[in-house]
């Protein structure tokens, strides 16, 4: 009797937190779409042909309580989870992508890596800067290591009482707007290589004057947010700006990439808000349209792509629910699979809504023309649709496929989990 009802008051309470959550996410979309629509919506063609970066948006979703939302208690935030951070994503790319591409670096990536790895200290820089409007600047990629990030060149070499790092990054997204930067290097301590650690500098700082910005990239899409170089000359970073993860520098790599699954996640989230959007337009736009004496959403082909649209939207969103349905960062191969179909159908999409607007599309005076051009970067930026694919094929297959090509020839082949079993039953 007693495990009866112990059993029942569990599934109440879970009930009863299930409502509180579903309660919390409404309230969260309800208000995101509001600032969508009457603020930053508005915005978003200017923001997009002056190619400004857009503080009074950032001020905005400080002011809302959306910098920073997933930051502990502790420090300030509002210790909210990933469920609640891809709603506010989703609500304002809808409107405008550069603005939900901040809402991502505010509440997950680089931030999420130092709440989760970083000392006290650290945490509480960070959280201070976040809390303020800032977006933090994740600097991984260099000009000769994209996708291959491990072949970075720059240097942290152990000097003193800290670290002196060398080197160029590039594709720095808010190069010369952010001021707290996770910079990551090779670490090597005399002369002798380390692992890939991760740095914290604040631009502008006394003691961060190695830091300096290169030249900005002029990008297709996303134009009010800066892509830049971003240079480091005899870099002085103290000791206690390391973030150490825990399995130390050698191994810790993993466990920064581990963090870097929630940027994927937030990538994903504003894919399907640019998607959303778009298709919001077409969906309007088609009912209204009238050609041949009719309106032209009742012309069985339009019908037919926008029923395509809508199912490819309800699936993405399935996805990212999914990748983020715990606790702690997501798994790499939901976070993989949400990132890929997202960003590949967001592209879909916003070209398919832009078809249906026929010429109108084509005008930059109709939103849908930069949310096609907002729409391309993510199939790119964040881990390419290919090597997701790679990273989804290998935890599907349990096996590492080295993708140097040194690497890929010396590499035995593998075993398969048959091949395993046979050669067990034959001893």
């Amino acid at each position: 009797m007693l495990a009866d009802l112990d059993r029942i008051t569990a599934r109440e309470n879970a009930d009863l937190n299930e409502k509180s959550c579903a309660s919390r996410l409404e309230s969260i979309r309800e208000r995101a779409r509001d600032l969508a629509q009457n603020v930053f919506g508005p915005r978003a063609a200017s923001i997009d042909k002056a190619e400004i970066y857009p503080w009074e948006n950032c001020f905005a979703l400080r002011d809302a309580g959306f910098m920073g939302m997933t930051i502990p208690k502790a420090y300030g935030g509002q210790g909210l989870g990933y469920r609640e951070a891809v709603v506010l994503v989703e609500e304002v790319s809808k409107a405008c992508g550069v603005t939900g591409r901040i809402a991502v670096e505010a509440n997950m990536g680089a931030v999420g890596a130092i709440m989760a790895y970083g000392s006290e200290k650290q945490k509480k820089i960070a959280a201070e800067l976040v809390l303020e409007g800032d977006k933090p600047a994740i600097c991984i990629t260099e000009p000769e290591s994209g996708s291959a990030a491990t072949d970075m060149t720059t240097r942290a070499d152990k000097v003193g009482d800290g670290y002196i790092l060398n080197g160029k990054k590039h594709w720095i997204t808010g190069g010369g707007v952010s001021r707290l930067h996770l910079i990551f290097a090779q670490v090597f301590e005399n002369d002798e290589p380390q692992g890939i650690a991760g740095f914290i500098v604040v631009r502008g700082e006394p003691g961060a004057e190695g830091l300096s910005i290169g030249k900005r990239e002029p990008t297709m899409g996303l134009r009010g947010i800066p892509e830049t170089e971003v240079y480091l000359r005899d870099l002085h970073v103290p000791a206690d700006m390391l973030l150490q993860p825990p399995s130390g520098i050698r191994k810790g790599f993993g466990d920064l990439m581990t963090a870097y699954n929630g940027q994927r996640v937030g990538a994903a989230a504003v894919a399907l808000g640019l998607a959303v959007g778009a298709y919001d337009q077409a969906e309007a736009f088609i009912q209204q349209r009238e050609q041949f004496g009719r309106p032209i959403c009742e012309f069985q082909g339009l019908q037919w792509m926008l029923a395509d649209m809508a199912v490819q939207i309800s699936a993405a969103r399935a996805l990212i629910n999914e990748a983020v349905n715990g606790t702690g960062f997501p798994d790499k191969m939901k976070a993989a699979q949400a990132k890929l179909f997202t960003s590949e159908m967001a592209v879909k999409v916003t070209n398919d809504a832009l078809q249906m607007h026929g010429a109108a599309g084509y005008s930059r005076n109709n939103p849908v023309e930069r949310m096609v051009r907002d729409a391309r970067m993510f199939t790119i930026g964040g881990g390419t649709a290919q090597v997701l694919r790679n990273v989804i094929a290998s935890d599907l297959l349990g096996r590492k496929f080295p993708q140097t090509r040194e690497g890929y020839m010396a590499y035995p082949a593998s075993k398969s989990p048959v091949d395993t079993l046979r050669e067990k039953v034959e001893k």
